[in-house]
């Protein structure tokens, strides 16, 4: 089931939105404090983060919230809500870069992608900025670019 490196075939969860909302400056790697059934869920796959967003407390612990694990079938009672806030699991330094960040203007703390590594789960969050709508005109724009240059070489050959 699992490779030597420990990484095994559990869906990874990714935030797209993430990128076409936002210019990410800094990626760090967070645990991710679970309950119960949760675990299970998540390795089905059953969670959104595309409306998860990342903030903090008086005691300088940084949570998830707004992200969305759906119930064990086979969980009955044992289920958490659905809609909790998570703690994250991060290196103090770490945690003040992210917080004196984040106090300037701009920026926010977003999940970017769900994963296992070994056996735990782990959560990536990116520093962000906000994009403006011509920002995401021209990613756009530069995405169909490119892929129309992509189809024009695979019908040349």
């Amino acid at each position: 089931m699992a490779d030597k490196k420990g990484h095994n075939n559990t869906p990874t969860i990714n935030n797209r939105k993430a990128y076409h909302e936002y210019f990410i400056d800094e990626t760090y790697e967070a645990g991710l404090v679970l309950v119960g059934t949760e675990v299970k869920s998540v390795r089905q796959g059953k969670v959104n983060i595309s409306e998860a967003y990342c903030s903090a407390d008086d005691r300088a612990d940084i949570w998830v919230r707004n992200m969305h694990i759906s119930p064990y079938e086979q969980g009955n009672r044992y289920n958490a809500e659905p809609l909790r806030d998570r703690k994250l699991l991060l290196k103090k330094a770490e945690i003040n870069k992210l917080l004196k960040k984040v106090g300037e203007k701009g920026y926010t703390i977003i999940p970017l992608k769900i994963y296992f590594v070994r056996g735990y789960a782990k959560m990536l969050i990116g520093l962000a900025r906000g994009k403006k709508l011509w920002d995401k005109r021209d990613a756009i724009a530069a995405k169909d670019t490119e892929r129309r240059r992509q189809q024009e070489m695979s019908e040349r050959y």
